[in-house]
């Protein structure tokens, strides 16, 4: 059984046990999360698509982890002109574990 689950505009194809890492939600560390905007269900090979959200359906995930994702360099520069900036940028995520699909 698997899940099509849209949090932080991204989507994402969970099941039971995954680990992912979505946008940052404001929820505390060992909490329950629950994602209720499910765009797809398939169980026992028979696939439920929503219109745009299946009715009823949601997945019910533990949050893992707050954290920051690596640095990247962000480096903006025009040739001939003396123009450099250099800025660094840490993304927030929080890290989750799907425990229950219901659908």
């Amino acid at each position: 059984m698997y899940a099509v689950v849209k949090t932080g505009g991204k989507q994402f194809r969970v099941q039971e046990g995954d680990v992912i890492f979505v946008e940052k939600l404001e929820a505390e560390v060992e909490s329950t999360v629950e994602l209720t905007e499910v765009l797809a269900v398939a169980k026992d090979g028979e696939l439920k698509v929503g219109t745009p959200v299946v009715e009823g359906a949601k997945v019910v995930a533990k949050v893992a982890a707050q954290g920051k994702a690596k640095k990247i360099i962000v480096f903006k520069y025009k040739r001939k002109k003396d123009y450099r900036r250099k800025n660094g940028h840490r993304q927030p995520y929080t890290k989750l574990v799907i425990e229950k699909i219901e659908a």
